[in-house]
């Protein structure tokens, strides 16, 4: 069962041949001269002269280019472009107070909806909102609106608990954006308390609950076995390939022997470095001295392309998986294992054909050369991150490294650190953000319970790989733009200034004094002032969420975190589809194809970045999503064994109800309910953000030790307590 509805995939404004791009741009210049009054079909179609098949194809056209947003259909089927009639096309996100935000339209912020305004619409559909024209700029509040059409419900399989009473059967959704309960007239042997898959019928009067139909019985929903299966279902990942493309693959590996002309690295000293439990290496580093004394980096990437031709099996499923997803307990790789941990995989002691980006560096640490071609190497060494760590370690102190890593890697690591370090230096020179954070992981057991809690810090091992590959990154977008091809551009925009308020009013707010952070120098330099500070990992924290989410686009815009003009994504074509677009466009650039290639034209690049930003944006939900329910379900089990541990946290939010604090050891924040800490009267102190009891005052960035009180796992709520109350 394909679970990413592709209905109106047809309908989208990117697969409009070229005749009917023609006819839509006539239609825009047309509805663009009655700025002050919408239009209607036959006015245009009267307007444009339309005859025969156009006038036909008109209404599908027009229904397009309100999908993509370019115009709003308002008031007895008479179209306006949206900024005139104060009308905008986004998608909505819900938060668990039920108020909405509307994103993506254009508009340089979020459009707040309150709940009663979100009408019909659920979480992640595609809406047409009505802005307040007393909202946003000059009235200094934010923009809000209210949704007055839904455009296109992008979720139509829904995952949640079947509850049941008397004769009515409901499913309460696992996401707790979801306000609505789902009616469905048959349980399809599915019991109380059973996680099941609904498909959404449809839904237009908010007074009514909306319906559905049970298509899966996954089990029951308290078996901490099947959470990652759930939350597959819900996102509409798909697990399986099908025959065609799982047999394409294994024809395609055996291309590893049919090579074609390449620049033979072999008996070069290369090797990989990647995460312990990795099983496909996509990269791997070299590092040598030119005649000039210069050094010269080389970043080998696995040769997707040469496996995976454009419009293949292999390429469409790629491109509709769109990445990889990794979850706990789980992978779904974007390539068959074949490819992904087989022929592409840059496995030691095997002849493996890449793309290598060779860029020569100066003794200041810039970059005065790059040139790129088809190669073939042979891995000497795999090291993981603690391998690598530890070389280094023994190398920085002086001392000879041990086990497997012999000289030649050691001497090989330490070039690669130094080289590491100094492009560190320049980046953060030039205003980049310092925005790392360390990353919890955690291990599942058999019994889909987390067994094992590690921290994975970003240190000199992780920056070495980090480095080089963002030097490589930033050459190929820069080497493709020159040639005059479309770049699939890595663009993280500054961030939105509502953004930027909000975090000076929240750090002000913790006694902390932030200066202008309306431009990345000031942003840069007080992240630097804050390094040692008490409160570091929760002030980075809260500059990362007032951040843009970096996107695909086929346009150069530049990256904002990374103070790059040129950025793409080059070094992991086995798990992200992009990269691997941007093979093509540089063997195209670089003139290496077999005669079949061409160049993505920018509608192509464009189509591609909107819809792998969106399958990135999906997986990264998916992976927080079934963490947070094992985080929830790691919380539940203490409260049942009677023995709660103690953590240690700071206050994030204060409110006259309580105060919300964070747990760093487990990223994740609960209440502390007013009622909970103390018997004695809590008085609120507006003014000061902060409670006060007795000697006791607690505001934003308080330290205090809680454990765990309650926990509501539908509504993702957790109540917490001060330890000792």
């Amino acid at each position: 069962m394909t679970r990413r509805s592709t209905a109106n995939l047809g309908d989208r404004p990117d697969n409009m041949n070229s005749k009917d791009k023609q006819l839509a741009e006539q239609v825009r210049a047309e509805i663009e001269k009655h700025k002050d009054d919408a239009c209607s079909v036959p006015e245009i179609a009267s307007a444009l002269r339309l005859r025969g098949g156009e006038k036909k194809r008109l209404p599908k056209i027009l229904h397009r280019m309100e999908i993509g947003g370019e115009i709003v259909r308002i008031r007895n089927d008479r179209y306006s472009l949206g900024a005139a009639a104060d009308l905008l096309t986004g998608v909505l996100d819900v938060a668990r107070s039920g108020n909405g935000f509307v994103t993506g339209t254009g508009a340089g912020a979020d459009i707040f909806v309150l709940q009663a305004d979100v009408g019909t619409a659920l979480p992640g559909d595609k809406v047409v909102v009505r802005v307040d024209p007393d909202s946003g700029g000059e009235s200094g509040t934010r923009m809000s609106g209210k949704i007055i059409r839904i455009l296109d419900r992008t979720q139509k399989d829904i995952v949640g608990t079947l509850k049941i009473t008397g004769r009515f059967n409901y499913v309460v959704p696992m996401n707790p954006a979801y306000q609505q309960d789902f009616y469905v007239a048959d349980a399809k042997g599915a019991k109380a308390g059973d996680r099941v898959v609904v498909r959404f019928y449809g839904w237009e009067n908010r007074h009514v609950n909306p319906e559905g139909e049970i298509v899966e019985v996954i089990g029951p929903a308290d078996n901490p076995s099947l959470d990652t299966i759930s939350v597959i279902r819900h996102h509409g990942l798909k697990e399986e390939f099908s025959a065609a493309v799982l047999s394409e693959a294994e024809t395609v590996a055996s291309l590893v022997d049919r090579p074609g002309p390449r620049m033979d690295l072999r008996n070069k000293f290369i090797l990989t470095i990647d995460p312990v439990r990795a099983r496909d290496f996509d990269d791997a580093l070299s590092l040598e001295t030119d005649s000039a004394g210069n050094r010269v980096l080389g970043v080998h990437i696995a040769d997707v392309s040469h496996y995976v031709k454009l419009g293949s099996a292999l390429d469409l499923e790629a491109r509709e998986r769109g990445n990889s997803v990794y979850l706990p307990d789980k992978v779904l790789p974007m390539l068959p294992e074949q490819l992904s941990n087989g022929v592409c995989s840059l496995k030691p002691d095997e002849d493996r054909l890449t793309f290598s980006a060779f860029l020569t560096i100066n003794n200041a640490g810039d970059v005065i050369g790059a040139r790129f071609a088809k190669s073939i190497i042979r891995s000497r060494l795999r090291l993981t991150y603690e391998e690598a760590l530890a070389a280094l370690q023994l190398s920085l102190a002086g001392k000879p490294a041990k086990g497997k890593v012999g000289g030649a890697a050691q001497t090989l690591l330490r070039g690669l650190h130094d080289l590491a370090q100094q492009f560190r230096r320049k980046r953060f020179g030039s205003n980049a953000l310092d925005l790392d954070v360390p990353e919890i992981e955690f291990e599942i057991g058999a019994d889909g319970m987390i067994c094992g809690i590690s921290v994975s810090v970003n240190d000199v091992s992780h920056q070495l790989v980090e480095e080089c590959m963002v030097a490589a990154n930033e050459a190929v977008a820069a080497e493709v733009a020159k040639r005059g091809l479309t770049v699939i551009s890595r663009v993280h925009e500054p961030p939105k200034m509502e953004k930027i308020e909000d975090l000076t009013m929240q750090l002000l707010s913790m006694g902390i004094k932030p200066g202008d952070l309306t431009h990345r120098g000031g942003l840069a330099r007080f992240l630097k002032t804050v390094e040692k500070h008490p409160l570091a990992f929760h002030i980075r924290v809260a500059v990362l969420r007032s951040m843009n989410r970096a996107m695909y686009s086929p346009e150069i815009l530049g990256h904002f975190g990374l103070s790059k003009k040129y950025y793409a994504h080059f070094t992991s074509p086995i798990r992200r589809y992009p990269d691997l677009v941007l093979h093509r466009q540089l063997e195209v650039a670089l003139q290496e194809t077999d005669g079949q290639a061409r160049a993505y034209t920018k509608d192509e690049i464009a189509s591609v970045s909107q819809h792998c930003s969106r399958t990135e944006f999906v997986a990264d939900q998916a992976e927080r999503d079934i963490i947070e329910i094992k985080k929830y379900r790691y919380l539940e089990q203490q409260l049942k064994r009677r023995k709660p541990e103690v953590y240690d946290a700071v206050v994030v939010n204060v409110t006259n109800f309580g105060m919300f604090i964070e747990i760093t050891d487990l990223q994740m924040q609960g209440l502390v309910h007013i009622s909970s800490i103390s018997s004695k009267f809590v008085r609120y102190d507006r003014a000061r953000h902060a409670l006060v009891s007795g000697r006791d005052t607690f505001k934003l960035g308080s330290r205090v030790s809680v454990r765990v009180n309650k926990v509501d796992f539908d509504k993702r709520q957790i109540d917490f307590v001060l330890a000792g109350k």
